[in-house]
């Protein structure tokens, strides 16, 4: 099955009976906020993995297209990270999420005492997270035989989703919620479309810097997308205050963006 709206995808979820699928269907939006995540975590090689299926909600899988879902700094134990990563599925994405961090995230408060993040994004830098993501996809396409990857990544994940669109790293197009640390030659050297979400306040993607990324993108010649959201702080993506109307709305529509990039461009 392919949606090629929001509101298709909508009338197909309503459509499912609760005594056949798993996933709650009340809800007028397929974004899930709150509740059980419905994926399960298995091993695949020396880490483990969170991986949800369109089957658990009933609906059909979009086989030729899965989503690599790459978190940010608190993992796939942070349970908006899991139910994000449901809400793709119920979308029709066979999605898989790697623990990025030996099972041992940043803790939800940053400020927590005794944690320095300096030092843990020293440690969980490219020369570990890297090989993850690499046996990530090696896992999806020899193992699932999934034919295209849409890299999806927030905030740590972000720079990620970009760094593996590079030649040969395995991804085919990619989306960005808030991307932190993304190097320009990360940008520069991006092989498809490329779709990025930005808040409005956001020390670590400030409006200069969002400036440049656009400017590199342009010079890829590929297909590209910064999109802005008012009243939304970094991070929203994923934890906005959701009884904020306007943040619930940015952190909804950042996940439709992703959506509809992957439905536009993977095809």
């Amino acid at each position: 099955m392919k949606w090629s709206t929001f509101s298709s995808v909508l009338a197909a979820v309503a459509s499912i009976s609760p005594a056949v699928a798993t996933c709650p269907v009340a809800d007028v939006s397929i974004v899930r906020h709150e509740g059980e995540s419905i994926g399960s975590v298995h091993r695949v090689d020396n880490f483990d993995l969170y991986t949800s299926d369109p089957d658990e909600c009933g609906l059909e899988q979009k086989y030729d297209t899965a989503v690599l879902y790459l978190t940010d700094v608190f993992g796939i134990q942070l349970p908006q990270n899991r139910l994000l990563a449901d809400s793709f599925a119920r979308a029709g994405y066979l999605t898989v999420a790697p623990d990025l961090f030996d099972g041992k995230p940043a803790p939800e408060d940053l400020n927590t005492p005794g944690f320095n993040l300096t030092e843990f994004l020293a440690k969980y830098g490219p020369q570990h997270a890297d090989p993850i993501i690499e046996k990530t996809i090696k896992y999806l396409r020899e193992e699932l035989g999934v034919e295209k990857i849409a890299t999806t990544g927030y905030c740590y994940g972000g720079k990620y989703a970009l760094r593996f669109l590079a030649p040969g790293r395995g991804a085919d197009l990619a989306f960005a919620a808030h991307p932190s640390l993304l190097e320009d030659v990360e940008i520069a050297n991006v092989t498809g479309p490329v779709s990025i979400a930005a808040a409005e306040t956001d020390s670590i993607l400030p409006p200069a810097r969002r400036a440049e990324i656009e400017a590199l993108l342009k010079k890829t010649k590929k297909t590209y997308q910064v999109s802005l959201y008012s009243g939304t702080q970094h991070g929203f993506g994923v934890r906005a205050n959701v009884s904020d109307p306007v943040q619930k709305f940015g952190k909804e529509t950042a996940f439709l963006q992703a959506v509809r990039w992957f439905e536009a461009w993977s095809n």
